[in-house]
């Protein structure tokens, strides 16, 4: 095995990081089926990249949050590993690329070493915990998110009962009703309230983008705070149970919704609530580490350009709640940023405001705690880095996912249209530098990792075929998404699809017909107005393919000409398993029971001698060539196949055995009983398997 550092304070995280490497080992060896490794590799933050041989890298860093030391840390960890670049992520994470497989484990033991993970950063997990970039800080908040994302973050962290979902499940929290965290599009969104002087939250459920973007459905009006991690835990539990599992397209948790309904999947959370170990889970924020602004004086100094100044201070700095302090917006084109800028940047915030940064859902960097003072030496320092370009989260923020640069599902390039529209804007459109109005977002591909379905104007990556049989890079137009607030959106229509290479007269038709047209109105409610036919008129014949030249194809951000070329999406982590594996997997989640059990987390060890019969009755059905889905539909299979035929011999039917987790509250005597009953069944199968196998022979 790989021998590498870990220096680790906790002996979970470097048990975590030894199973990689092992698995990594096993794997190599042909131990492990390769669709199988994917998906442990995946809940690892270790995610297949478009170039082959390289692994690329997501670093979870809950909320956005991220310390000095841990930027630094991270830096180190790109400089050593991958190429010197780090990428923030829509949903507050860092990215690195170009990472070799086989120095994973080494690389996130040196991670660890500051508290930073990479565990269930990708994969059919609960993905980063986002939320308001000006959580803490913000003049219209109730109170900070922040310690109730961080403490959600903590406890489903390794959580058995989210583990191995069908599909990944995401989280957000917005700290006012301006819903920054966007609520409505998360399968569960957290919009923090205040009723009769308790704290608590409005609850959305089962929102998401992708091809079939849906809006969350309004779960709770008004949650108690100490309400937030048991309700998580039942719709968790729920989502495992019923989620579907054979097709990947409808694994989301909205698709969940729309079979069964609201009412019916609350009545099912309900009926969790009695496995649930905690009915009430009491979030201290005292208990919860904030950032302290540093007291220093500030250099005198003064601005030569002061009407570049004036412009960047009415862009991107934001007034904070607490007196005296701003917070300053960083845009960070295509949230692509180097390690010499992130460690001169993580030395400045360190001496001169809080020793954090924030990273935002729009690819950004936020500063908070900066004194009023301050203000003009770190336009000084942020310019040397080539940190003070107007326009933070403004309409010449144009968000982008990383498209063809190195996602295996990128149809088109979504960076380099991105940074063409940029270049049109701030040319031809100088006043939008202002707009905080106009939202633009790209995405690659139809999965919408650059959230263009919910955007004012969003552009998809596709690609179109002309008679001749020749493939060019195109992009879908939609317009009309937008945020309304506390919940509230509207996604985006599909309006029209153009070559690529026409993507920015697209935008100057859509802008200059705004211009003239809208008289003061929001981009949203002016689409609303004039509705999708007006536009699809206003941009149809861009969509002739009659007419193509050379340039057309030929993507933007390259020279050559276009291929299309579609890797498979790791996105969720498609699983198919072969017998042996799944009764490894078996054996080890009975060993997490044992280990849970031993800790006396009585909660988790049923969980996982639960999965342990769900993964074993899997298998069975497996080696017949009996397709399975659901975890209810395996359970249901296995008894009306096997039990009710007498060819297994359980003494009672698989569902009453397997069903007391829903029955017995999480308790000593009961978590013991199921491990053994979990032991049992497996033995039970294990034998039936053999005897399979001989009579085969």
């Amino acid at each position: 095995m790989q021998s590498f550092r870990t220096e680790l304070e906790s002996p979970v995280v470097e048990k975590d990081i030894i199973e990689l490497a092992n698995k990594i080992e096993l794997f190599h060896n042909g131990k492990i089926d390769e669709e199988k490794f994917r998906s442990l590799r995946l809940a690892r933050g270790v995610y297949g990249q478009r170039q082959e041989g390289v692994q690329m890298i997501r670093i979870k860093l809950p909320y956005g949050k991220v310390l000095s030391h841990q930027l630094r840390r991270i830096s180190e960890v790109s400089d050593e590993y991958s190429r010197s670049r780090l990428h923030i992520t829509t949903r507050q994470d860092i990215q690195i690329h170009y990472v070799d497989l086989n120095r994973t484990p080494e690389l996130w033991a040196e991670l660890e070493r500051d508290n930073v993970t990479l565990r269930e950063a990708c994969g059919n997990t609960v993905r980063n915990v986002t939320a308001s970039e000006t959580a803490g800080i913000d003049v219209n908040e109730p109170f900070d998110v922040s310690p109730y994302a961080d403490a959600l973050f903590k406890f489903f962290l390794r959580n058995p009962i989210c583990q191995e979902m069908g599909r990944k499940f995401k989280v957000s929290f917005s700290g006012t009703d301006e819903d920054t965290g966007l609520s409505y599009m998360h399968d569960l969104g957290f919009i923090a309230k205040i009723e009769n002087g308790v704290k608590g939250f409005k609850v959305m459920l089962g929102g998401g983008l992708g091809s079939q973007p849906r809006h969350a459905d309004l779960f709770y009006e008004f949650l108690p705070s100490d309400k937030i991690i048991p309700l998580m835990e039942g719709v968790l539990r729920v989502f495992d149970r019923y989620g579907e599992r054979k097709s990947r397209a409808k694994a989301r948790l909205k698709f969940l919704l729309k079979d069964i309904e609201l009412d019916a999947f609350k009545v099912l959370v309900e009926e969790e609530q009695n496995a649930v170990e905690y009915k009430t889970v009491v979030i201290d924020e005292n208990n919860y580490t904030a950032s302290k602004p540093v007291s220093v004086t500030a250099p005198k100094l003064e601005i030569e350009n002061t009407k570049a100044f004036k412009l960047w201070k009415s862009t991107n700095v934001i007034p904070q709640k607490q007196e005296g302090y701003f917070a300053i917006g960083i845009k960070v084109l295509l949230g692509d940023f180097y390690t010499d800028k992130a460690r001169l940047l993580a030395d400045l915030v360190e001496q001169y405001a809080s020793g954090e940064i924030r990273l935002s859902l729009r690819q950004n960097i936020l500063i908070p705690f900066v004194k009023e003072d301050l203000l003009p030496y770190f336009y000084v320092e942020l310019e040397k880095l080539g940190f003070v370009e107007a326009g933070y989260n403004k309409a010449v923020d144009i968000t982008a996912c990383p498209g063809t640069d190195t996602c295996n599902l990128g149809i088109s390039s979504s960076t380099g249209i991105a940074e063409e529209l940029e270049r049109v804007i701030k040319a031809e459109y100088p006043q939008y530098l202002e707009n905080n109005d106009l939202v633009i977002k790209i995405s690659g591909c139809m999965n919408a990792c650059g959230q263009h379905n919910m955007a004012n104007i969003g552009f998809q990556g596709m690609s179109i075929r002309t008679k001749d049989k020749l493939v060019a890079p195109a992009l879908q137009v939609l317009l009309g998404g937008g945020n309304l607030g506390n919940g509230n959106a509207y996604f985006a229509d599909k309006v029209v699809k153009v070559p690529s290479r026409r993507g920015p007269e697209a935008l100057r038709r859509i802008l200059n017909d705004f211009e003239a047209n809208a008289k003061g109105q929001l981009f949203v409610d002016y689409y609303k107005e004039k509705g999708e036919k007006y536009f699809y008129q206003l941009l149809t014949d861009l969509s002739n393919i009659e007419n193509l030249t050379q340039e057309d194809f030929i993507d933007w951000g390259t020279e050559e000409q276009y291929v299309k070329a579609i890797g498979i999406g790791e996105c969720a982590g498609v699983v198919i398993d072969l017998i042996a594996t799944l009764f490894l997997e078996s054996d080890e989640k009975i060993e997490e029971a044992k280990d849970a059990f031993n800790n006396k987390v009585y909660s988790s060890a049923i969980y996982e001698a639960y999965r342990s019969m769900v993964n074993s009755a899997k298998a069975i059905l497996l080696s017949e060539n009996i397709k399975t889905n659901t975890q209810a539909g395996i359970i249901k299979q296995f008894d009306e196949l096997f039990v009710e035929t007498k060819r297994v011999d359980l003494g009672t039917s698989f569902s009453d055995i397997i069903y007391q987790i829903k029955v017995f509250p999480p308790s000593e005597d009961f978590a013991i009983n199921y491990i053994n009953t979990a032991t049992k069944f497996l033995e039970s199968v294990r034998a039936f398997r053999e005897e399979q196998v001989e009579v085969k022979s």
